[in-house]
């Protein structure tokens, strides 16, 4: 179980992220066994970034400050062969958020971008209906476009929706489950990336255990299914139980 590795490793996630999700990421890496760490000014993310053991880069409340702690942990993190998680939330909805992931795919090393069928159009250039953050609407070969990106950064693509797309440009798995209702509740993709950043940390077999993580958090959507209001709680009790291997 991938989560059971995490937990066994216990990897400290540098993560700069947006204020809409901070506290449910913390509190969601805790729930798996890793140490977050949420630190994004300019004075401290290069030596932040030196000693975790991933790094999490998260543009969903992006601006001009936050652009350059992202850039400076980045280049310190590929200087300490730290893995980078990229996660770029509503890229399409503005021309500042696409010229923003785009400029941090090109100067930065990457191990695995997280997105959503939008922003993975918004990353390849193809004509998309964004709807801000949410993936929003039009046609695309998803494991095709997948594939490309993956070959073009050299680095792991999860596209994820009713169906996850996980491909390293070659090999391709497609893991379907989950419940929809997940998608009501603020951060649950968000946190996805971060658990994603504590597995590149946590493991000697990348691609399958991304799988695997991946089976889990749908797993863990089924079970959390319930009144909105309870599904923070449920998702993070268990994410825990999962973890320890108690479920």
């Amino acid at each position: 179980m991938s989560l059971r590795k995490i937990n066994e490793k216990k990897p400290l996630v540098h993560c700069i992220t947006n204020y809409v999700v901070s506290n449910m990421m913390a509190n969601g890496l805790l729930a798996i066994g890793a140490s977050p760490v949420m630190a994004d000014a300019i004075e401290e993310v290069k030596e932040m970034a030196s000693i975790a053991d991933s790094l999490l880069l998260n543009i969903g409340t992006l601006n001009e400050r936050t652009i350059a702690s992202m850039l400076a942990a980045g280049q310190s993190a590929n200087e300490h062969h730290v893995p980078i998680v990229l996660d770029p939330v509503g890229a399409g909805a503005t021309e500042f958020r696409t010229r923003t992931t785009l400029a941090l795919l090109e100067q930065l090393k990457v191990s695995l971008i997280r997105c959503n069928i939008g922003e993975l159009a918004a990353i390849a250039g193809v004509n998309w209906q964004s709807k801000g953050v949410d993936s929003g609407s039009g046609e695309l070969d998803v494991v095709q476009t997948a594939k490309t990106i993956a070959g073009k950064y050299n680095c792991l693509v999860i596209v994820t929706g009713e169906t996850d797309v996980l491909t390293d440009g070659g090999s391709v798995e497609l893991i379907a489950g989950g419940h929809e209702k997940i998608t009501k509740v603020t951060g649950s993709g968000c946190l996805l990336s971060a658990i994603c950043a504590a597995m590149l940390a946590s493991s000697n077999e990348l691609f399958a255990d991304l799988a695997n993580l991946l089976r889990e958090y749908k797993q863990v959507s089924e079970l959390a299914y319930g009144p909105i209001g309870t599904l923070h709680e449920n998702l993070l009790n268990h994410l825990e139980r999962f973890a320890e291997g108690t479920k």
